[in-house]
């Protein structure tokens, strides 16, 4: 992924998102559950965009497993990084309207929930899992498999929520009691639209850091082998570091 155009993804992210939030405040309508429905528009497409950057995260595993290429394992971990962050948005806005919406900030026997805590907390499992891996190569590999492995469980954890019975989150999309009313389908496509985007610019961003550590690495490393060890910056000493993708040689 190539950090070209950042500067204009991150202006068009700007626009896209701030137009999103305007129709959502101004121009989607309030339904029984008053102006704190709002958030709606941002929840269900932060939920959206972290379960395909799993995905994604999957699909980066599989090929650093094909190709051996460093550059798709960083991709999987800072997509799954990404997604962590974006899934625990999804729950604290969710818990913010079921509070309003229901009166509790949980409610435990409703699948879409609890089935999107379960594929959060699996995620949030992947940073102690790389931790434990000290080779570094290994690390790498079954990261990989892991993303592969958790990935494949979101689209089966989909499918089973839309097929269970009990249903007391509202449904999104089509279903055969309806899905979203018209007046509210734009500005929700629009705020999916910037937080998208966002999601895309905060990958190439962190892509960006970690190529420019890798390169200060690979050059501290040059400078030690060159005679100038004792004056040379050290780098790869750090926690995050050690379960970061290895770049170096990038």
């Amino acid at each position: 992924m190539s950090d070209r155009g950042l500067k204009q993804l991150s202006i068009a992210t700007l626009l896209v998102l701030a137009a999103g939030v305007a129709l959502a405040v101004f121009r989607a309508p309030i339904d029984e559950f008053g102006f704190v429905q709002k958030i709606f528009y941002i929840h269900v497409p932060l939920a959206i965009v972290a379960l395909a950057g799993f995905i994604a995260a999957g699909i980066e595993g599989y090929r650093h497993l094909m190709t051996d290429d460093p550059r798709h394992d960083a991709n999987s971990y800072v997509f799954i990084h990404i997604s962590v962050v974006y899934g625990a948005a999804t729950l604290i806005t969710g818990m913010i309207w079921a509070k309003a919406a229901w009166g509790h900030y949980w409610v435990w026997d409703e699948p879409s929930l609890v089935s999107f805590l379960i594929v959060f907390l699996l995620y949030a499992t992947y940073y102690p899992f790389r931790y434990a891996i000290e080779d570094r190569d290994r690390q790498a590999r079954y990261a990989s498999i892991f993303a592969i492995t958790a990935g494949l469980f979101v689209p089966l954890n989909f499918m089973a929520v839309r097929m269970a019975e009990n249903l007391v989150h509202p449904r999104v999309f089509a279903t055969a009691e309806g899905g979203l009313p018209g007046s509210m389908l734009f500005p929700f496509l629009v705020c999916l639209a910037g937080l998208a985007l966002l999601y895309v610019t905060l990958v190439k961003l962190e892509l960006l850091g970690k190529r420019t550590a890798g390169r200060v690495a690979r050059l501290s490393a040059e400078a030690r082998a060159a005679g100038d060890g004792d004056d040379a910056p050290r780098a790869g000493v750090s926690t995050g570091s050690r379960i970061a993708p290895k770049m170096e040689s990038r």
